[in-house]
């Protein structure tokens, strides 16, 4: 399975909940919290249960893994397997089987890169499985409460008991498993206030979450501490730390590399100069989003989830 073809894959699963037609933009962890009869949760949640998962060999034993919410990592070896984000717990029954198909190594380890419904759902059956769950401290007292998101106006519950990790760092974590040495380290605000990457030094793998969508418009959360300026951070050191031989794992799209790094750095920082050189100029968000600042960018970033209008009242919001 290729990179292209899980690209596809995962757009026909959104496409299928009804989430790629005109404003209808969901939050990640959308799918957490109150119900709405026939609304886009129940949708989207009977898509991700059906929903094909692609598994992609990558370098080493190292693989992605693909359908269900964020992007997967799963590092396979004799000490059993090691997975970065946990997906959505509707899919849990597609994602063991897709995990089956690299080994029949137990599950060991769960890092959970933020806190968002699409890359922590899965915590509780991945416990269950015999996962020890780790996370930065922030992530872990944020999946302990009731989180209202204003821009869906949603409430999202906690996890249960024993989808909550049990091992936090505050600003880096380092583990030794499977041959590899692999460092966690955080984020200032960025997508989230508490957004971490997972490198493979090894195979020269880097996740980063989603501080990257790979060819997409970011989500950036207010609500828990999110920041425009905060994401070009971020992706100024994704592209930092990596080279034309790293691979990345973006939290949402195809796998990528430090090319396509750059570019999303590029399309994130001339919007924001677009959108705060307008709101300088007296433009309330209504100008601002009539003025069309994403346009130039909205070929290649704006077929997904997040259109380039909302992306503009994102950037707004944090200008």
């Amino acid at each position: 399975m290729n990179a292209n073809d899980t690209h596809i894959n995962r757009r026909s699963f959104l496409a299928s909940a009804g989430l790629l037609t005109a404003g209808a933009i969901l939050s990640p962890r959308l799918l957490f919290g109150q119900k709405v009869i026939d609304g886009p949760v129940q949708q989207i949640n009977r898509a991700a249960a059906t929903a094909k998962i692609n598994v992609t060999k990558l370098r080493g034993n190292i693989f992605m893994v693909e359908g269900s919410g964020g992007n997967i990592a799963v590092l396979n070896g004799p000490q059993g397997k090691l997975l970065v984000d946990a997906g959505i717990d509707v899919s849990k029954a597609h994602v063991a089987a897709a995990l089956k198909t690299i080994s029949n190594k137990p599950i060991k380890v769960l890092i959970n890169s933020h806190w968002h419904f699409d890359h922590t759902s899965g915590n509780d059956w991945l416990h269950d499985a015999g996962a020890t769950i780790i996370s930065q401290d922030i992530t872990r007292d944020h999946l302990t409460k009731r989180i209202f998101q204003p821009e869906w106006n949603y409430t999202f519950e906690p996890l249960p008991k024993g989808g909550i990790p049990t091992i936090t760092y505050k600003n880096e974590y380092k583990k030794h498993f499977n041959g590899e040495n692999i460092l966690v380290k955080t984020y200032q605000p960025a997508h989230t206030d508490a957004d971490s990457s997972i490198y493979f030094p090894n195979a020269d793998i880097l996740h980063v979450a989603d501080t990257f969508w790979n060819g997409y418009y970011p989500f950036i959360d207010y609500a828990t501490g999110g920041s425009i300026d905060g994401m070009i951070t971020a992706a100024a050191r994704n592209v930092a730390n990596t080279n034309k031989h790293t691979i990345v794992i973006p939290g949402h799209g195809p796998i990528g590399n430090h090319a396509q790094l750059v570019q999303f750095h590029d399309m994130l920082a001339t919007i924001r100069e677009r959108v705060a050189s307008l709101k300088k100029q007296g433009r309330d968000l209504k100008g601002v989003i009539a003025a069309k600042p994403t346009a130039s960018f909205d070929p290649v970033f704006g077929n997904f989830v997040i259109k380039g209008d909302f992306f503009a009242k994102l950037v707004f919001t944090g200008v």
